[in-house]
C-alpha cells in the first residue's frame, strides 16, 4: 500500500470505500493513478464479522447522531436512526443482501414515461440504458453476479420454495433465485456460497462480494492507494478559483489532518455526502458546496419498501440459506392501470428473531405480535423494493440544533410519502398477501418500513445546472474537479436494488476521470 503525503496534491482523494468509493479507487488505481482513500469506520474481515444480529448491527452500522421529520413511518420509530448504512471499510457492501439488477429502460425516462406527478419532482437521467450497458456487462463480470457470464444461479432454499409456488399458482412467470453478486461456484480465490445466512451480517465465506476484500485489496497491491480507516471527514476545502484543493479528516487518534488533492470524489452515501457538501459551505459558496442549483439535499429517495411475512402449518426456516436469492419481478413493469406509476419488486428476505421482535411492528405488543413471533420456525418472508417518487421537499438538511462528536450539525433526514408511494405499497402488500395466500399461509403480517437501506438522490445528475447537481459522469457542476461517486447521483429511484448501478457508474466515472487528468482538464 502507498504512502501519500499529506501535502501531495497530484492524487483523487475519495471519501467514503463502499460500492462508488471502493470500485473507483481501484478502478483508478490499475490506471495507474495514486488514491486516497478515507473511510470513517474500522478495518474488518470475514474473520472478526460476528453471526448474531445485535452484535454485528454495533460492529458495523453507522450509529452516528441523526434526526428525523416527516411523516414517513420512520420518523416515528426509529427517529435517531432513518437509516440502516454501514460505518467501515467497504461500507455497506459488508450489509448488502447481494441482488443486483440493471435499471429498465423506462425508468431512465421517468418524466418521459409518467408524466408531470403533483408533488413529485421527477426528471429524466441525462444517460440511458443503451449508453450504460457496457459498463453493466463489466460490473456484472466484476462481482461476480449469477445468471451472467456463466454464472449459474443460486440453490433455492424453503423461503424461495414457498415464493415461487406462491408466484406459481398467481401466473407470475419471472421468479427466479435472482442476479445476486454472490459467487454460486468457486471465483475470483473466494469460495461459493456457504448457504449461512447472516447476509446482513457480513460474509463469513467471503463469497457475497464487497469491496472490503475485493477491490480494496486488488488496489493496495498496485501500490498506488492509501487507505485511512477511522478518518472521519468535516469538511472540503476550495480556493480562489473554486476547485477543491484539500479534505478535512479527523483520524483514528482524533486529530485533525489536511489532505490536499488534485480531484475529490464523495462517496459517503447519500445523507452523508449532502452534508459535507452543505458543511463545506464558504465565502465562496454560502450555500454549500456545489449547490448554486439548491438541489444538494434535495430528492432524498428510499426505495417503497416494507415486507409480508406469511406463518404457515410447517416450519419454513426461512433463515436457513442466502437471504435474498428470490425474486418476483412481474410487478416491477410499467402499468399505470394499477393505479400508480412505476414499479416494483418481491424478494425474499429473513430476519433473524431477535431484529424481527424489533422490525417487524415496532411499539407494538400483545397476542397478534407474541403469536406471530411464536410461529417464526413456520415463517417465510419477503421484502419489497419499489420505486418512489422524488420529491424536492423530501431532503437532507443540517441540524444545527444537534452536534456529532466533532462538534458538526448533524443530518435531518426528512421525507413525506408521495401518494404514488402509499397507492404502490397497498398493491404490494396485496400481491405479496396473495402469493403466501396462494399456497396455504395460516396468517399474513405486513410489516411498515424498517430504517432505509437504500438511499438515493440528494445529488442528482442532470443536463440542466440549475436542474442538478451533477453532470452524467458525477461531475458537479458548479466545481470541475469535485465528483459524487454514489447513489446520490440517481435522478429517480427506479424500481430496483442501486448496487450494480453504483458500481457501473463508478467503473464509468473512473473511465471519465483518467481521461480527464491525461488532458489536464481537471
Amino acid at each position: 500500500m502507498a504512502a501519500i503525503a499529506h501535502n501531495d496534491d497530484t492524487a483523487v482523494v475519495i471519501i467514503g470505500s463502499g460500492a462508488g468509493g471502493g470500485t473507483l479507487a481501484n478502478e483508478l488505481c490499475q490506471k495507474g493513478i495514486k488514491v486516497v482513500l478515507l473511510e470513517a469506520g474500522k478495518r474488518e474481515s470475514s474473520q472478526t464479522f460476528i453471526q448474531d444480529e445485535w452484535e454485528s448491527f454495533n460492529q458495523l452500522a453507522w450509529l452516528d447522531k441523526r434526526t428525523t421529520s416527516g411523516n414517513w413511518r420512520v420518523a416515528t420509530d426509529f427517529p435517531n436512526l432513518p437509516a440502516w448504512t454501514c460505518k467501515t471499510v467497504g461500507g455497506t457492501t459488508t450489509h448488502w443482501a447481494g441482488a443486483s439488477l440493471r435499471l429498465q429502460e423506462h425508468e431512465f425516462k421517468a418524466l418521459t414515461n409518467y408524466g408531470k406527478l403533483e408533488g413529485a419532482n421527477l426528471a429524466d437521467w441525462p444517460i440511458g440504458l443503451a449508453e450504460l450497458a457496457p459498463y453493466y456487462a463489466k460490473a456484472e463480470h466484476k462481482m461476480g453476479v449469477t445468471r451472467t457470464n456463466g454464472n449459474p444461479g443460486l440453490p433455492g432454499n424453503n423461503n424461495f420454495k414457498v415464493l415461487y409456488n406462491g408466484a406459481t399458482k398467481l401466473g407470475y412467470t419471472k421468479c427466479s433465485t435472482g442476479h445476486m453478486a454472490i459467487n454460486s461456484k468457486f471465483r475470483d480465490h473466494r469460495s461459493s456460497c456457504l448457504q449461512m445466512g447472516f447476509c446482513f451480517q457480513g460474509c463469513k465465506s467471503g463469497a457475497k462480494w464487497s469491496t472490503l476484500y475485493t477491490e480494496i485489496p486488488l488496489a493496495e497491491e498496485t501500490g498506488h492507494l492509501d487507505l485511512r480507516p477511522q478518518s472521519h471527514v468535516v469538511q472540503i476545502e476550495t480556493n480562489a478559483a473554486g476547485k477543491a484543493t484539500a479534505v478535512v479528516y479527523v483520524d483514528a487518534a482524533g486529530k485533525t489532518q489536511r489532505q490536499k488533492a488534485r480531484i475529490v470524489a464523495v462517496a459517503a452515501n447519500s445523507i452523508e455526502t449532502p452534508r459535507l457538501l452543505l458543511n463545506s459551505a464558504s465565502n465562496q459558496f454560502p450555500d454549500g458546496l456545489a449547490n448554486s442549483s439548491g438541489q444538494v439535499g434535495r430528492n432524498y429517495m428510499r426505495h417503497l419498501t416494507a415486507s409480508v411475512y406469511a406463518v404457515f402449518d410447517e416450519p419454513v426456516h426461512m433463515w436457513r440459506g442466502t437471504t435474498m436469492a428470490g425474486i418476483i419481478q412481474d410487478e416491477a413493469a410499467l402499468k399505470p392501470s394499477r393505479g400508480f406509476v412505476g414499479g416494483y419488486e418481491m424478494e425474499t428476505i429473513s430476519l433473524g428473531l431477535p431484529f424481527m421482535a424489533a422490525f417487524i411492528n415496532p411499539g407494538a405488543w400483545g397476542s397478534d405480535f407474541t403469536a406471530a413471533l411464536d410461529g417464526y420456525t413456520n415463517m417465510a418472508g419477503m421484502w419489497i423494493v419499489g420505486e418512489d417518487m422524488p420529491r424536492e421537499t423530501n431532503r437532507v438538511t443540517l441540524n444545527t440544533a444537534v452536534k456529532d462528536q466533532f462538534g458538526q450539525p448533524v443530518p435531518n433526514v426528512h421525507y413525506d410519502d408521495h401518494a404514488n408511494d402509499l397507492a404502490m405499497r397497498a398493491h404490494a402488500f396485496q400481491q405479496g398477501g396473495n402469493v403466501y395466500r396462494a399456497v396455504g399461509a395460516k396468517s399474513v403480517i405486513e410489516t411498515p418500513p424498517y430504517p432505509s437501506t437504500h438511499n438515493l438522490g440528494t445529488a442528482r445528475m442532470s443536463n440542466d445546472p440549475k436542474l442538478g447537481v451533477v453532470n452524467k459522469h458525477g461531475q458537479t457542476h458548479d466545481v470541475k474537479n469535485l465528483f459524487i461517486s454514489d447513489g446520490s447521483q440517481f435522478t429517480t429511484s427506479a424500481a430496483e436494488n442501486p448496487t450494480l448501478t453504483i458500481v457501473t457508474l463508478a467503473i464509468r466515472q473512473a473511465d471519465y476521470i483518467a481521461s480527464a487528468m491525461s488532458k489536464q482538464t481537471v
